[in-house]
């Protein structure tokens, strides 16, 4: 199973991504954020996914996704593809347009590239969760317009790479 779970912000992607995966003993949740402990609020939304998640669950923090993808294992359930994007982004030092240029734009592709690949061949059961960013406004930024058009790829990709795609819209999951 290779699942996309794609929906704007609080559309219910992360619930309906967990539910796929819900009778699933030894599932690996991996997260991609950054760590809570700087933002109150942050701290409260990471602390309510843990509480949804069932106990047989292991949860792994970390961006080098294609290395997981790559080992056998049990399911993997990665939320989301939208922070794995912004932090390699900014490992790359990749919101200044000269450094995108000049060097982030190669090794952001790069790491892209690898992460599609592990998801089209790997052996685990695997659901992403994803942002859609493009039904938006248009941002205002250079940085914030590449962003925009960069996730819009890699949700295309990692669709193609997936054998289903769920679209999420105020709590209610569309198949596509």
């Amino acid at each position: 199973m290779r699942t996309l779970v794609i929906g704007g912000a609080r559309s219910g992607k992360s619930r309906a991504a967990e539910a796929l995966l819900a009778d699933t003993a030894g599932v690996t949740y991996v997260a991609t954020a950054y760590p809570a402990d700087h933002d109150p609020e942050w701290t409260t939304r990471v602390v309510a996914h843990r509480a949804r998640r069932p106990a047989t669950w292991s949860t792994v923090e970390t961006l080098d996704l294609a290395a997981l993808l790559t080992e056998d294992g049990g399911p993997l359930l990665v939320d989301c593809l939208t922070l794995w994007l912004t932090r390699v982004i900014d490992r790359h030092g990749g919101w200044d347009d000269d450094t995108w240029a000049e060097t982030a734009e190669d090794a952001v592709h790069d790491e892209v590239d690898a992460l599609v690949a592990a998801v089209a061949v790997t052996p685990r059961d695997v659901v992403l969760v994803t942002n859609e960013v493009g039904q938006g406004v248009v941002p205002a930024t250079a940085s914030g317009r590449r962003f925009r058009d960069e996730m819009g790829v890699l949700n295309l990709r990692a669709a193609d790479a997936c054998g289903d795609v769920l679209w999420c819209i105020a709590g209610r999951t569309v198949r596509l």
